[in-house]
């Protein structure tokens, strides 16, 4: 998404400067010589490899900034659950840094944007037979291995799903989830006692041209994709069912433009989704269609520990305040998402090695 903002901002007559650590998970081995991506913005932005663990590469990259876009973050959460230190020291330390840094020096920062994410509801808003609003608990290992995989507050209460709104009680059920609301956090709570306005924008299940097709940890629309290509069989977990709020690249581009330089934005929380739930089943089926090509499916019941039951955003805040709604429906995206990777080199699968990764800990069941 960087390099799709980064030509937005350019477009709108904006200076970019990119920092980025171009780490192998996610950009391969060698980017600069691989990624159409990078090479997109080499000439229309000032591009750095760094981290954001490293106050030397944040300093330097924030000389003359009036806007900081934090996006760096290490994402995937099932690897989360045993890569803990490394999720927290990248996410939380790196916005601790850049906070410290905002803090104590001399800089021209008007204003942060914090990429959060619906991690952070766990899983979300749900609403009993008598109206009233209840955000469940995380599901429960032996349910779920009995087949029981909703989501209950009571053992067998009936609930119906409703979207999630800013409001609703934040109790991430992944480390990933709790990184993410820990850099919500230190933004919206720090940024303002230093004259720097805040945003916080809570991203539901991105997708479309640009997204790592190496990531094997993250990205369901990815790794499906690439399994599809190497005439492999696919393996929903759970029964199929499970639902997320999928938004399309552009439209998560336009919501976070917004978010840089709409002065209503400042001091806000924003989901930004699609407000529409797609199952994970209707995702596989759409893919095939995309392509063209038919691969072996099935329903295994398996299922990760840290993951959610269903997701899907209220959109109505950052509609009534920004103006902003989602225009490309899944069906449309998902014809251009798969157009796009038909044009990239196929990746080699490293799905089965993240998969044995948490079967090994006990995170896969």
């Amino acid at each position: 998404m960087g390099s799709a903002l980064t030509r937005r901002l350019v477009d709108a007559g904006h200076r970019v400067t990119i920092l980025d650590s171009l780490v192998a998970q996610v950009h391969g081995d060698a980017p600069h010589e691989t990624s159409a991506l990078l090479r997109s913005v080499a000439d229309i932005a000032d591009v750095r490899v760094g981290t954001v663990t490293s106050e030397d590469d944040l300093r330097a990259a924030l000389v003359d900034a009036t806007v900081v876009v934090h996006l760096a973050a290490e994402t995937g959460t099932g690897q989360s659950m045993y890569e803990i230190s490394r999720y927290v020291e990248t996410n939380v330390g790196g916005t601790g840094k850049l906070l410290d840094l905002l803090a104590n020096e001399p800089h021209s920062v008007r204003r942060v944007v914090i990429a959060s994410s619906r991690s952070v509801y766990g899983e979300g808003a749900y609403e009993t037979e008598d109206g009233t609003t209840v955000f469940p608990p995380h599901r429960s290992s032996d349910a779920m291995a009995s087949g029981d995989f909703d989501v209950h507050v009571t053992a067998g209460d009936a609930l119906t799903l409703i979207p999630t709104p800013e409001t609703a009680l934040l109790h991430p059920s992944s480390v990933y989830g709790i990184t993410k609301q820990s850099q919500e956090a230190l933004i919206m709570t720090a940024a303002p006692t230093l004259g720097v306005e805040s945003v916080a924008l809570r991203y539901q299940n991105v997708y479309g041209p640009g997204q790592s097709l190496k990531n094997p940890y993250t990205g369901i629309l990815s790794i499906f994709s690439t399994l599809i290509r190497q005439g492999k069989a696919i393996n929903i977990f759970e029964d199929g069912l499970e639902s997320r709020d999928f938004v399309y690249v552009d439209d998560v581009v336009e919501a976070t433009f917004l978010a840089c330089v709409d002065p209503r934005a400042a001091g806000h929380t924003f989901n930004v989704g699609s407000g529409v739930q797609t199952t994970v089943r209707e995702v596989v089926d759409a893919l095939i269609l995309a392509f063209g090509t038919e691969v072996p499916v099935s329903v295994s019941g398996n299922f990760r520990l840290g993951d959610i039951r269903h997701n899907v955003a209220d959109t109505t805040r950052i509609r009534q305040t920004l103006g902003f709604t989602a225009a490309v429906p899944f069906e449309v995206g998902i014809r251009r998402f798969a157009e796009w990777v038909l044009t990239q080199p196929l990746e080699t699968d490293g799905y089965e090695r993240s998969l044995a990764e948490m079967a090994e800990r006990k995170l896969l069941k």
